[in-house]
């Protein structure tokens, strides 16, 4: 499976894995399956941090790039046009930008949404592997 990585399941990954179910650990560190993130996400998480949202034990940046050091190499996503503009196809009642690109990346790359967020989970046109 092609498996994108929402937000917190990355995060989880890298700092709380055992936040993660074991059917989401066991997909996330299968060799089968290819990993994806979306600049979207680490872009979302320097917001978090920015705004004390997330307890680092180093500077944002440096967190990035440690956890993108890790074993278990992430894919980029790509970010493109098309993308942008399946964002504002995605039919979801709130508004915030970083699930709608993550969705759109999902759906225009062809790739299987890994998540916890119930309003994602609920989009019967969006494939998903659930973290519940």
């Amino acid at each position: 499976m092609r498996l994108l990585l929402d937000t917190h399941i990355w995060i989880w990954s890298v700092a709380s894995p055992q936040r993660l179910t074991k059917r989401v650990r066991t997909a996330l560190g299968s060799a089968r399956n290819e990993l994806w993130l979306s600049p979207i996400s680490v872009w979302e998480f320097l917001v978090l941090a920015e705004k004390g949202s997330l307890k680092l034990d180093r500077p944002a940046a440096s967190w990035v790039e440690a956890a993108l050091a890790a074993p278990g190499t992430l894919r980029d996503a790509p970010l493109t046009r098309e993308v942008a503009i399946e964002s504002w196809r995605v039919p979801l009642a709130h508004q915030d930008p970083a699930d709608r690109f993550i969705a759109a990346t999902a759906l225009v790359q062809g790739l299987t949404l890994v998540t916890a967020d119930e309003r994602l989970l609920a989009l019967k046109s969006l494939p998903t592997l659930a973290n519940c």
